[in-house]
């Protein structure tokens, strides 16, 4: 099987070079050639995306809006070329499974659907027409919210559709997008690219996505000196180093490695809501095998339910168990094997000097829960459906946890009663949680949702304001005057 991802706008008389994507996944290979543009080539791109960001500028934000709605609804409609497309490919070229692939690819792409970029927009802007035009505000005159010309994106691939967050933020600010692929996923972006461009053909000059190796710098010093704001995201060695040949004048976003993990009540330990509590903890675990930063590492389980912790490692253990039936995890690496068993071994040696502590797997070692007891250290784990559970009394304990991990710490999922998801809430804000969630939801972030805490539109727009005096001042020099 081959085929051609990426996407470029019109190149005339350029010779195109192809970088290929090898993967073999259960016997089946997939070839995946994308657009490999010498520096030359890369600043021609980067130019004409630039020259064309004014046929971007031209539409109005709820256009965009329509478009790219438009194009979700294509990918979301289960019977389309596009749709058919992901769906064969993506299994292969990252190793998820088929079925995992269609049932999260569906709820993630639920979250760009039009009211929910309106809501997007709202959140961050509070009036969308802020992109369009000059709109009044509250302290007097009038602002405008201007998005670069061009933003360049240099994405990860751990999780499939990861691109569409920035990629899509940066067409509602009307910014022309040059997208780096992954090695891991070099083959959503394109695809999206190419539907946009097909909905509404003026936009096919204002974006490209191409690919190069991480750390060429003959082409990522052009990419990095030709964007005026650049999105990395990435592990956080790779996004020092971009980052320090980064012009000071480049605007730079970077999302690097993050921690995430869950807390369950003891309100959630009754009989049957620990079932229910348990299947939702293992749908975190187990969607894209904790590749995402949103994934949780460790689960903080109450103690003084019906059901007490190590009660609920066991559950927990059965819906992972259950599944592997329905949603088998990737074949791992030779080392992503070695890591997970390494890791597996270890704690099992350490049942000899802990009577607290439990071991639960699969024969197959497709999956491991570790049970800790109560003050036991949290320590991220090898991911690929490996958890830890650790018991705790109240929330202090939880604190003193992750105090080390503070500035890696992103999402927590949460399963308790309002008056506390609010009074814990309050503290872990404390110590850098910045998005909490349902338990079982927190591998679907809500549109707009602040990723890292910052802002997926704000951070990406100058403000342009006409001061009060300026329309004072000019008001006696109009014809009409008296």
């Amino acid at each position: 099987m081959e085929i051609t991802a990426g996407y470029l706008p019109e190149m005339e008389n350029e010779k195109i070079q192809y970088k290929q994507f090898t993967y073999k996944v259960n016997g089946k290979t997939a070839l995946v050639q994308v657009p490999h543009l010498s520096a030359e080539q890369l600043g021609k791109v980067i130019k004409m995306v630039k020259d064309h960001a004014s046929i971007l500028k031209s539409f109005t934000v709820s256009e965009l809006v329509s478009v790219i709605d438009k194009a979700i609804h294509v990918l979301l409609d289960r019977r389309s070329k596009e749709r058919l497309l992901a769906e064969t490919w993506l299994p292969i070229i990252t190793g998820y499974d088929r079925e995992i692939i269609r049932t999260s690819l569906t709820s993630y792409l639920q979250g760009f659907r039009k009211h929910e970029l309106q809501r997007f927009l709202a959140a961050d802007l509070g009036n969308p027409l802020l992109l369009d035009d000059f709109q009044p505000v509250v302290k007097g005159g009038y602002a405008k919210a201007v998005g670069p010309s061009v933003i360049g994106h240099i994405w990860a691939g751990n999780v499939p559709g990861l691109p569409l967050w920035s990629f899509i933020s940066s067409l509602l600010v009307k910014s022309g997008s040059v997208g780096k692929t992954a090695t891991d996923e070099p083959f959503f972006a394109g695809l999206f690219a190419g539907i946009i461009a097909q909905i509404e053909p003026r936009l096919k000059n204002c974006f490209a996505i191409v690919a190069w190796k991480g750390g060429d710098e003959e082409r990522e010093t052009p990419f990095l000196e030709g964007c005026e704001t650049i999105i990395a995201y990435g592990n956080n060695e790779s996004l020092f180093s971009i980052k320090k040949r980064v012009p000071v004048s480049t605007k730079w976003i970077a999302h690097g490695h993050k921690i995430s993990f869950s807390i369950v009540g003891k309100e959630s330990l009754h009989m049957q809501k620990a079932l229910e509590t348990s299947h939702l903890a293992s749908l975190d675990i187990a969607r894209y095998d904790q590749q995402g930063c949103y994934s949780p590492q460790c689960i903080f389980v109450q103690k003084g339910g019906a059901i007490e912790p190590n009660e609920f490692a066991k559950y927990l253990a059965h819906e992972l168990s259950a599944l592997e039936v329905r949603f088998p995890r990737k074949t791992l690496s030779i080392e992503e094997a070695a890591v997970f068993l390494e890791w597996q071994h270890k704690n099992e040696m350490a049942l000899l000097n802990d009577s607290d502590k439990e071991v639960l797997s699969s024969h197959e070692g497709k999956w491991t829960v570790i049970y800790e007891g109560e003050g036991a250290a949290f320590q991220p784990t090898v991911l690929n459906r490996s958890i830890s559970i650790i018991a705790f009394e109240r929330i202090e304990e939880v604190l003193e946890a992750i105090r080390p991990y503070k500035k890696w710490l992103q999402s927590v999922g949460m399963s308790t009663y309002p008056e506390q998801v609010f009074q814990w809430s309050e503290q872990l804000v404390q110590y850098g949680v910045t998005r909490i969630s349902a338990v079982g939801k927190m591998t679907s972030p809500e549109a707009g949702w602040h990723q890292d805490g910052g802002f997926s539109l704000l951070d990406l727009i100058k403000m342009t304001d006409i001061e009060a005096s300026t329309i004072e001042w000019a008001e006696p020099l109009s014809a009409y005057s008296n």
